[in-house]
């Protein structure tokens, strides 16, 4: 099965772009260091992604929540 991963600037949103959360990159990797977020992992020295299938199930749980 194939894993699909999701990239920052998907994630994230920029002025010019929105991504699948409305807030800024530096939003998500606070997220990521205080534990709020999915944590990302490398797929090269310069490339990190997060786990689309995680993203979705953090998205429902804030849903869920009425967040």
């Amino acid at each position: 099965m194939e894993k699909r991963v999701i990239r920052i600037s998907e994630l994230a949103s920029t002025p010019k772009k929105p991504g699948i959360l409305p807030v800024s990159p530096a939003t998500v990797w606070r997220w990521v260091r205080e534990g709020k977020f999915v944590a990302p992992f490398k797929l090269g020295p310069s490339t990190t992604v997060w786990d689309a299938d995680k993203v979705n199930a953090w998205l429902a749980l804030q849903a869920a929540m009425g967040r």
